[in-house]
């Protein structure tokens, strides 16, 4: 099987070392929650925009695959918000932890970086095959990772529209996640 179809399953589980250490060896500081707390917040942000119009779509764990094009919301500045965001986020929690200071961190951003060049290789490919010309026309005007500075227009974008409540479900076990993981550094923080 492919490596990149093996980080693809696993995408959800291999965060949980890096936020285990973080955890442990946490010296928070009122600085870095600050600062790590707003980037984080920054990623969640733009992976709630992303899921609210791609939804449920991006909880599958098998194998890649997609029943649609989305090219609309956040996904008209850049094609991988949801990566983008959990980049952020990963590393939002890395400064506010100040964990093995700086070295937890810049070894869960690289890894982060390898891990989700490694599945959009992957998606690319499932997604040219499934689209087509759509998506070569997406994939010409709308960067990997890089935020464009204003959004691709498009037609097709008139029928996709978010779904606030539904991408509020789907993201409640991260939420959850956010949350527990905030409390515990800012409790660390209080009480050292």
């Amino acid at each position: 099987m492919d490596l990149r179809d093996k980080l693809f399953s696993w995408r959800s589980y291999t965060p949980l070392p890096f936020v285990a250490l973080m955890l442990i060896f946490a010296r928070p500081t009122g600085t870095s929650l600050l600062i790590g707390g707003a980037v984080a917040l920054i990623g969640e942000a733009m992976r709630f925009w992303g899921v609210a119009y791609a939804g449920s779509l991006t909880r599958v764990t098998g194998s890649v695959g997609a029943p649609a094009l989305v090219v609309a919301g956040p996904f008209a500045r850049v094609r991988n918000p949801l990566y983008i965001g959990n980049i952020l986020l990963y590393v939002g929690v890395g400064i506010m932890s100040q964990a093995l200071w700086p070295w937890l961190p810049v070894l869960a951003f690289g890894w982060f970086v390898f891990q989700y060049q490694m599945i959009v290789s992957r998606e690319e490919e499932f997604l040219a095959a499934a689209f087509g010309d759509a998506y070569a026309e997406y994939r010409a005007n709308v960067p990997r990772f890089v935020l464009r500075p204003t959004p691709w227009q498009h037609p097709s974008q008139a029928a996709q529209h978010p779904s606030w409540s539904d991408g509020a479900r789907s993201e409640r076990r991260t939420f959850e996640a956010i949350a527990l993981v905030m409390l515990i550094l800012a409790a660390v923080w209080f009480w050292s």
